[in-house]
């Protein structure tokens, strides 16, 4: 192993590197490969082997770095995997974003061809959610963006991609935080609880109500609030909304860095709004 065309990459944090592998760490897979001297192979962070002694560790960023400096990859993580499966949950994402009516986890897997129990799997360690609660924040999109345009409730529910009015009830109290016919007035009668919690991506705005979440979005202030419900009483939260608020936005994990950061913002946004609803459950 003495071929070092190619180095470990400089800026690597290899403590945070060690400390992941260390670990064991699924979230760490495909952002660095783990090479160890004495046996000549790669792994990724989560690989199941036993940990060498950390003299003998070497970190790349890719794949491609481990095996120009001569390293071969580990046949039982198969680290090399890694690129394909990250491809597999954009091009799931992509699918989800533009369907109309909520996919079928066998249809998307097989379309990316995997199977659905590892499929699934695979998606909710990309991106912290499953990929059923990807399509409901993508359908939560569309109600609002069609509520917000005047149209009736129910061509605003049909747009969205419900089958029926039942589904789309049930959701609005958690998803819409009132009424759907409140949504559409402004927030007319509803009090609102904000604040802006900073995160990772940037500060991340949300608004909570006795039903649920009236908004969620990166937004550094109230503007938009203000904006979508000229009519409800907005007021900046404190107390034990203002911990939960901050609890749920603390205990979610960032997405894959890799995936577009747009789908990014849309499933963190959804994992914290299942926190906040766990939350909320309990109090």
């Amino acid at each position: 192993m003495e071929n070092r065309a190619n180095p470990p990459l400089e800026t690597l944090d290899v403590e945070a590197a060690w400390t992941a592998f260390e670990r064991r760490d699924r979230a760490a897979d495909g952002r660095f490969v783990v090479a160890v001297k004495t046996t000549g192979i790669y792994c990724r962070p989560s690989c199941a082997a036993r940990r060498p002694r950390r003299e003998h560790v070497a970190f790349y960023a890719d794949p491609d770095g481990a095996r120009a400096a001569g390293f071969r990859a580990c046949r039982r993580c198969l680290p090399d995997a890694v690129a394909r499966d990250r491809r597999a949950v954009a091009e799931a994402i992509a699918m989800i974003e533009v369907a109309e009516e909520m996919p079928v986890l066998s249809d998307l897997a097989e379309r990316v061809g995997y199977a659905p129990h590892h499929f699934h799997r695979l998606f909710r360690r990309a991106t912290g959610v499953t990929p059923a609660a990807y399509a409901r924040a993508c359908r939560a999109a569309r109600t609002t963006e069609a509520l917000s345009h005047d149209m009736s409730i129910t061509r605003a529910l049909y747009e969205a991609g419900y089958a029926g009015p039942s589904r789309f009830y049930a959701d609005s109290e958690q998803r819409l935080g009132m009424a759907p016919g409140q949504w559409r007035r402004g927030g007319d009668g509803v009090t609102i609880d904000w604040a802006v919690v900073p995160t990772p991506l940037g500060p991340l705005l949300l608004a909570a109500t006795p039903r649920g979440l009236a908004l969620i979005a990166f937004e550094a202030d109230d503007t938009a609030l203000i904006a979508a419900f000229p009519a409800a009483s907005i007021r900046p939260a404190t107390g034990e909304t203002l911990r939960r608020l901050v609890q749920a936005v603390a205990e979610v994990d960032l997405a894959d860095p890799q995936l577009p950061e747009a789908a990014r913002r849309t499933a963190f946004e959804e994992a914290v709004s299942c926190r906040w609803l766990a939350l909320a459950t309990k109090a």
